[in-house]
């Protein structure tokens, strides 16, 4: 699990560890911890220390104070460091550190070009108080070095992102890695920060990380936590163990939104699925999946609202689904029928479009900050929510954090692909997972399975390839057991 704490949560965190062994040390420990990084992507891409160019592009403060330690070291180990002054006065003690050890520094350039020999170039202009795009000149730096191909090694962030929503509005620097310090930030978990910080490495300073409930603590689930959490049958498992999931999805306009969502409970490993739609999805699916039962009974979740389009019934659906007192996960056109409040145990899966008509916002304003948007639909509904989207994040009435799900890529993003999670998810609320767990685990296996199988397969055929990724997922879990 990656655990990742807004700005302002740092920066307190940081207070507090600066009055037991103040901001010299912190600087040190994070500075040693840049270098090593730094001299490992230096081997990476050139096979030596001994000999390279490495540019570090530096504000004024504390980034570009560690960035400038960090030359400090490697200048002392053979590297030629050049320091370039990007925006105001560079950290007065790491620059002089720098210039100690044989380091120079440089003005910024007036077109933005960087000359002479370059192996690698080290972004400490911004941290995780700037704010997301760049200034101009900054700007055509950032997209010379870009284009000319340079290894870049960000300290903290890549500058011109936001730290604690992942935007990134305009100009930013783009990392192959990323060299952050004391627990992570959201913009390494939310695109599109996250796909511009490369590989992210995390330097323990000594940070007292103590709170997960409090400060907009994000976690991030990783492939093994997923293999773990999975309910996986055991040897006396039946059926109703495993649950049953009773699926009222799509329509007689739109018949593939049941079939999609009823492989996803199928293929997901529900021990028994009812379908209970409209009558043409119910005909396509007899055909393509024989062990779909159709006649009602007992159900132990239930999923409603896909490919429903404009249906006269749908209130009297979702009020005979809450009166069940069973859990359920609703999406798409079911958003249009809810009622003012939910229980925490019901699970809703829009995408931002759906998100911002349930909370009756622009689109934009979603977009914008989609941590704050989840949130305040779980605080307003009272249900757990899923906004499906680059970073699929669950948020719950229940807990002050939010879960983010493995990522996929970007193959998934394709109409039918949140049909076949809402069966997923519904599988496991029947499974007996609390509606947040369901959601992040969902997203999260449907996310790995397209890892493991890239291309643009439809999202019948991933699902189809959801027992695979479960058997490994399984292989995994016990091996991870067997290591404990």
């Amino acid at each position: 699990m990656i655990t990742a704490a807004t700005a302002d949560t740092v920066r307190e965190l940081e207070r507090r560890t600066m009055l037991d062994v103040g901001d010299e040390v912190l600087m040190q420990r994070a500075a040693a911890g840049l270098a090593a990084a730094v001299a490992a992507e230096l081997r990476r891409c050139a096979g030596r220390l001994h000999g390279t160019a490495v540019t570090v592009l530096v504000g004024p403060g504390d980034n570009g104070g560690d960035a400038l330690f960090a030359g400090a070291r490697l200048a002392a180990r053979g590297v030629a460091v050049r320091a370039v002054a990007c925006l105001g006065r560079p950290h007065a003690a790491g620059l002089a550190a720098l210039l100690a050890a044989g380091g120079r520094l440089e003005d910024l350039p007036d077109d933005g070009r960087l000359r002479g020999p370059v192996t690698l170039v080290v972004d400490g202009v911004l941290g995780i108080g700037g704010r997301p795009g760049l200034p101009e000149a900054v700007a055509r730096l950032a997209a010379a070095v870009d284009d000319a191909g340079w290894p870049v090694v960000a300290v903290d962030l890549p500058s011109g992102i936001d730290a604690d929503t992942g935007a990134a509005p305009g100009a930013a620097f783009r990392a192959d890695r990323t060299v952050t310090f004391g627990v992570h930030k959201p913009g390494h978990l939310l695109e599109p920060a996250r796909g511009r910080c490369g590989a992210v490495d995390l330097v323990d300073i000594g940070l007292q990380v103590t709170s997960d409930e409090d400060g907009g603590w994000l976690h991030g689930l990783e492939e093994d936590d997923l293999a773990r959490a999975w309910p996986y049958p055991g040897p006396a498992s039946d059926k109703y163990a495993r649950g049953v999931v009773g699926l009222d999805a799509g329509s007689d306009e739109y018949p593939g939104a049941g079939v999609l969502a009823t492989y996803g409970a199928v293929h997901a490993g529900a021990g028994m699925v009812r379908f209970l739609g409209a009558d043409r999805p119910a005909d396509l699916v007899r055909g393509l999946l024989p062990n779909v039962v159709f006649s009602p009974g007992r159900v132990q979740a239930h999923l409603l609202g896909s490919g429903w389009g404009d249906r006269p019934d749908g209130a009297d659906a979702v009020a005979a689904a809450l009166d069940t007192g069973l859990p359920a996960v609703v999406d798409a056109d079911g958003l249009r029928f809810l009622p003012d409040h939910l229980p925490a145990g019901w699970l809703l899966t829009p995408h931002a479009g759906e998100l911002a008509r349930l909370l009756d916002r622009d689109r934009g304003w979603v977009t914008a900050d989609p941590l704050r948007a989840v949130r305040e639909a779980a605080a307003r509904t009272g249900a757990t929510v899923l906004l499906k989207g680059a970073s699929q994040l669950v948020a719950t009435p229940e807990h002050g954090w939010v879960g983010v799900a493995v990522p996929g890529p970007a193959w998934t993003a394709q109409a039918g692909s949140g049909d076949v999670l809402g069966g997923i998810c519904a599988t496991l609320l029947a499974a007996g997972l609390p509606a947040w767990q369901a959601a992040l685990l969902g997203a999260s296996v449907q996310a790995v399975t397209a890892r493991h199988h890239p291309g643009p397969l439809p999202p019948h055929a991933l699902a189809e390839r959801l027992p695979e990724t479960l058997g490994r997922l399984e292989a995994r879990s016990r091996a991870l057991g067997a290591t404990r």
